[in-house]
């Protein structure tokens, strides 16, 4: 299986969202196979998720595929999504436990 570097050094030919590349032809640029299985997504998901972690501005959106941010709109729109997502997951959570979205996890409970 391929590796952190190995995404880095494939994003180089992605930087900006025009040069954006879908997760599949991605993989299929690391690791040289024409088409890729499931997995090895899935695996350049969590190494995208790990870089992200380590400060690294990859960008992503189903429209435009993963690349590294070219400015700091780029970088912002990303941001927004992933924000919006995780909004969107914690909403379902706390309609499907009946409780306020800022009650969810007790960050609110303020003496009455």
């Amino acid at each position: 299986m391929f590796h952190k570097n190995d995404v880095l050094m494939a994003l180089r030919n992605h930087i900006g969202e025009q040069q954006g590349v879908r997760s599949d032809v991605l993989v299929a640029e690391i690791t040289g196979q024409p088409n890729p299985d499931p997995v090895a997504e899935r695996h350049l998901r969590k190494l995208v998720t790990e870089l992200r972690l380590e400060g690294f501005h990859i960008c992503a959106h189903p429209k435009s595929g993963y690349f590294i941010a070219a400015n700091d709109e780029e970088l912002n729109q990303t941001c927004e999504f992933l924000y919006e997502r995780a909004m969107a997951s914690l909403t379902q959570v706390s309609r499907m436990k009946n409780v306020s979205l800022p009650d969810l996890r007790g960050q609110l409970h303020l003496p009455t």
